[in-house]
């Protein structure tokens, strides 16, 4: 049998009563331990010498206790190694009825009295998937394009002898360098007005929205959302018990006359105006600016979360509408983890000037700081010019899979079903024939091991018509081939 080593030692914790040798609880306490599976078969033991310094007794009561022991057969001493749990002992002493190990309650018993709050309740979670169900997964990355090598050396680069700063807690904003990198970033490649003060870095969107409710939202306040739209967005909303309200995309994105006339005094409006998820139009220039105007008069805010506007291969990507906001009223939310990979978990909020303290005691209430080396790389690998040469080649990439993944779902499916969002970023939504449930089709896809997402997760009433959405990013030519062929024997089975 493999040895263990001594690791992490279990406390050792027992009344210190005057009625019994001490060398017989310590006895006691070791004989406990094996038996309720806190020590294990051939876990080896801290020396006499230690336990007596750590307990502050005599070496000669752990001699004693230990020479009980062994002769009962619970530790064993090996010559030049140490002393261990006898490796002989079954895994769970409980079985030979030495001890009774602790019964687990079954869920059943549990009902009704362990209490949870109603908000938790509520949340809908994203559909999950076991590892490895990546066509088509939707956010996921071509990582088997990823530059590692040129990642590695740089993180070799700052952790061979990292500067002190590196193992410290950061700023709660992030750290400095990686900030001025991502602020020039955007300013050049998105037409975003900020500087580094304005930049907070995050895990990635998720908790920047997340943050953004919680700076900017009462309990009831009223938030336009996009429908059909993110669910992140709607997680986000609900954990600060906003009030939200629908409001219906069309080809130039947002409705804002829509929304005006639902819900004129809306606190907040969260829009994705560059690729619009999960439907992927670009929202158009007058709409752009009613919105501005509508926030500025109106004392609101805008959210705009810009996703993978990066992976626009068809058009030269449209400027983000916080560069058209003079009046300081928009949060704009960004993310490298579906631009480089998504164990990155490295996003970003640029906000106004004067809600930097706010945001910053928010994150602190949850999340202190961000780790420092994965900041550190990034603002290199976007300095010396990596992260836009990766962009370039992953747009003609994306491109190619996206051709390759609806000039077969048109020769397997026809005109079964109609291609939505087939112009730009990494997924694009398959709508089904009026009378297929979009969550069966998906729930038979991911037992065939198809991963997508149905659409009418995005919407908060059944969408006229339901639908998949099917990324590419991260899925190959050849996968993606053999993907829509099963996914179209489902659909047709589903008819």
């Amino acid at each position: 049998m493999k040895q263990r080593t001594a690791g992490f030692f279990p406390s050792i914790a027992f009344e210190r009563e005057k009625s019994r040798p001490m060398y017989h609880r310590l006895c006691d306490w070791f004989r406990s331990a094996i038996r309720t599976g806190q020590l294990h078969p051939g876990q080896k033991i801290p020396s006499t010498r230690y336990l007596a310094s750590e307990l502050r007794v005599s070496r000669i009561t752990v001699l004693y206790a230990f020479q009980q022991l062994t002769a009962e057969g619970y530790i064993e001493s090996s010559t030049g190694s140490g002393t261990y749990v006898t490796k002989s002992l079954p895994k769970k002493v409980g079985r030979l009825g030495i001890s009774k190990p602790p019964r687990l309650i079954e869920r059943s018993e549990c009902s009704g009295s362990r209490q949870i709050s109603q908000l938790s309740a509520k949340l809908v979670p994203f559909p999950t998937l076991p590892f490895g169900l990546d066509a088509f997964q939707v956010g996921l990355p071509a990582l088997d394009h990823f530059p590692v090598s040129t990642w590695s050396r740089l993180v070799a680069r700052h952790w061979r002898q990292p500067k002190r700063e590196m193992l410290m807690y950061g700023d709660r904003m992030g750290f400095g360098p990686c900030r001025e990198a991502i602020a020039e970033y955007v300013t050049t490649v998105r037409g975003v007005r900020c500087d580094a003060s304005q930049v907070m870095i995050v895990n990635g969107s998720q908790q920047g929205l997340q943050i953004a409710a919680r700076t900017l939202l009462d309990p009831g306040d009223q938030v336009w959302v996009e429908e059909p739209g993110y669910p992140g967005a709607i997680q986000a909303f609900q954990s600060v018990t906003a009030s939200q309200i629908p409001v219906p995309v069309d080809d130039e994105g947002l409705d804002v006359k829509e929304g005006l006339r639902r819900c004129p005094k809306a606190r907040a409006a969260f829009i994705t105006p560059s690729h619009q998820f999960p439907l992927g139009m670009t929202m158009s220039a007058e709409r752009r600016m009613m919105l501005v105007e509508w926030a500025f008069h109106n004392n609101s805010w805008i959210v705009e979360d810009d996703y993978d506007s990066e992976c626009d291969f068809c058009k030269c990507p449209i400027a983000a509408v916080q560069g058209l906001d003079t009046h300081r009223r928009v949060i704009y939310v960004g993310t490298f983890n579906r631009v480089l990979f998504p164990a990155l978990r490295v996003g970003y909020l640029v906000i106004p000037s004067d809600l930097a303290s706010a945001f910053c005691r928010i994150r602190q209430a949850s999340d202190i700081t961000h780790s420092t080396l994965e900041q550190v790389v990034l603002a290199d690998f976007i300095r010396e010019g990596h992260l836009s040469r990766h962009i370039r080649r992953m747009r003609v990439l994306y491109m190619e899979r996206n051709e390759l993944l609806v000039a077969e779902i048109k020769k397997q499916l026809g005109s079964a079903v109609e291609i939505v969002s087939a112009q730009a970023g990494m997924h694009l939504v398959c709508l089904l024939p009026e009378e297929v449930e979009d969550v069966i089709v998906w729930q038979r896809a991911t037992a065939a091991g198809i991963a997508s997402w149905p659409l009418s997760i995005c919407c908060q009433k059944k969408p006229a018509r339901g639908g998949l959405i099917l990324g590419y990013g991260g899925v190959d030519l050849k996968r993606i081939h053999d993907g829509v062929r099963r996914l179209a024997a489902i659909i047709q089975d589903s008819l």
